[in-house]
């Protein structure tokens, strides 16, 4: 992790080369490789992609396009390409490193599976995650069986492929790969090692999609305070787990201290990474959306339309990024009341979203469970009905009954209900609501006094005012 020291070693050891074996020699172009890398590392991805350009072009021109010296040049700008955000430009290189290294080396060799993993990372980046599981599930069995089940190596396939079934919504799929992997980066690399902490965030990042917020909480806190140690404030690292634990704030109810967290990363990657990159554009979003919670809804639609123009211009109409954005400034438009505004957008999401993730995926529930809320809204208590069902059976199947969003799933029913005068069906939800919630988040967390405040009134409307007056005080 000592990467200053590596930069200021490898910047004399070019300059060295330089004097004494000329520019073009192959130990020079070494030399300058290992210094794009170090700045890769750095996060100075600008200073990277400069150098590994100029190491590529020479390659070419020495040693011919085929060679396999070029083809790690052509590999090392690729990887930097996507760090840029460039994802276009990286898929393009990386698929030509991939084929002509199945022809020279063969589908089996170590650097033909390390082509194939990038490209999977790149079609991750893209959106593309059945692509990429399909490419990380060669890579996990081909390396278990080159290099062992233990082999870092083989760790990194089972974490990327964990990834993969994160962002499909696989959740219980993902949890056993990832703690597998942070319990063996312990034992052979040590608890403070960067693949290490990457583990643990990953794992984190799990926990928290599966509702276990506290469990989360632990993990991102420790990452966080290691990764100010080893790689300093600025890091991007560094700001990844300073997101992820604002994340997790937000999700706790703890939304000034989610504001806090989530300003410092939009800024420190407006300065690092520009206003147009896709990380800066996610602290964008991720801040909005604790804009919303705090109730300073015209905050957050400023920020969320950026974002929205942003994720269309760069990563296309149909990437989960943009439906994301658009999801979110749907919600935001809804707390405004411009429920006309909102419908149509949250239709746009849910129909692309059955269309490219299924309709049992999480996002394509979270999709169905925002346009009921606005047709309940809209008093179209009998569409919102319909589909707010369907979310919450769905949610008990792939999730199970205590998750937070089966609970928000079965709050919503019971609003709708009661707007339909089913008090009787609303109650006993409710009641369920708040025991579950009381277990979970405590008594003072605002989804808890929610539903105390939802299930009063379903009392007073039953005419059981003592019930609806114990729950008030």
């Amino acid at each position: 992790g000592r990467f200053k020291d590596a930069e200021l070693l490898n910047h004399v050891a070019l300059e060295q080369r330089k004097e004494v074996l000329g520019a073009d020699h192959p130990h020079t172009l070494w030399a300058m490789e290992n210094l794009a890398a170090t700045y890769r590392e750095l996060g100075s991805y600008a200073d990277a992609e400069l150098l590994f350009r100029v190491v590529l072009e020479k390659r070419k021109q020495l040693l011919g396009a085929d060679h396999l010296d070029t083809l790690w040049a052509m590999e090392n700008l690729a990887a930097t390409y996507r760090e840029l955000g460039s994802y276009a430009d990286a898929e393009l290189l990386f698929r030509v490193v991939l084929e002509k290294r199945k022809q020279l080396l063969g589908a089996d060799h170590l650097d033909t599976l390390w082509a194939m993993r990038y490209l999977a990372a790149t079609y991750h980046q893209l959106g593309r995650y059945t692509d990429a599981e399909l490419l990380e599930g060669v890579v996990l069995e081909k390396r278990k069986q080159l290099l062992g089940a233990d082999h870092p190596n083989t760790l990194s396939a089972m974490a990327n492929l964990a990834g993969t079934y994160h962002q499909l919504g696989r959740y219980a799929d993902a949890e056993p790969l990832e703690g597998v992997v942070l319990e063996k980066r312990k034992q052979l690399l040590g608890a403070d090692h960067p693949d290490t902490l990457w583990a643990m965030e990953n794992l984190a990042a799990t926990y928290r999609q599966l509702g276990r917020y506290p469990d989360a909480e632990l993990l991102e806190g420790v990452v966080l305070e290691k990764r100010k140690q080893l790689l300093g404030a600025d890091h991007p690292d560094t700001l990844w787990a300073m997101g992820n634990l604002a994340a997790t704030y937000r999700q706790l109810g703890r939304y000034t201290d989610a504001e806090l967290l989530e300003g410092v990363v939009l800024e420190k990657r407006k300065q690092l990474l520009g206003a147009d990159h896709p990380d800066t554009l996610l602290a964008m979003a991720n801040l909005a959306a604790t804009y919303r919670q705090l109730g300073r809804y015209a905050d957050a639609e400023l920020l969320e339309v950026v974002v929205l123009e942003k994720r269309k211009q760069l990563l296309g109409a149909d990437h989960p990024y943009t439906l994301s954005a658009m999801a979110n400034l749907a919600a935001t438009y809804h707390q405004l009341g411009r429920y006309a505004d909102a419908e149509p957008l949250e239709g746009v999401v849910l129909e692309k979203r059955k269309r490219l993730l299924g309709a049992d995926h999480p996002d394509t529930l979270l999709a169905m469970a925002n346009l009921a809320g606005t047709y309940r809204e809209l008093g179209r208590y009998a569409d919102a009905e319909l589909l707010e069902a369907v979310v919450l059976e769905k949610r008990k199947q792939l999730l199970g009954a205590n998750h937070p969003d089966t609970l928000s799933a079965m709050g919503n029913l019971a609003a709708t209900y009661q707007w339909l005068g089913r008090y009787t069906d609303a109650e006993p939800l409710e009641v369920v609501l708040l025991e579950k919630r009381k277990q979970l988040l405590g008594t003072d967390h605002p989804d808890t006094l929610s539903a105390m405040v939802n299930l009063a009134a379903t009392y007073r409307q039953l005419g059981r005012y003592a019930d609806a007056e114990l729950l008030q005080v």
